[in-house]
């Protein structure tokens, strides 16, 4: 079973071996994850402010608010 060299055979290279690709696979996930917008929910945060800022602008281009009120509304999206 052990060969006196340990796990059939594979000895100490195929363990750093079993490590090195385990590594990768973990680093792989990780970049995928950040790319996709992991930490958090600031991208999801961020594409439902510009969704407001959408209909904002449509509501105000459609005479549906004054100026002023266009601004307070722009203001309070970009505060949060």
């Amino acid at each position: 079973m052990w060969n006196g060299m340990g796990w059939n055979g594979m000895g100490w290279m195929g363990l750093w071996g079993l490590l090195v690709m385990v590594g990768i696979v973990l680093l792989v996930v990780l970049v995928v994850w950040v790319l996709v917008g992991g930490v958090g929910s600031s991208g999801r945060r961020n594409a439902a402010r510009s969704a407001a800022r959408q209909r904002l602008d449509e509501r105000y281009a459609g005479g549906e608010l004054t100026t002023e009120e266009y601004r307070e509304r722009v203001r309070a999206l970009e505060e949060d």
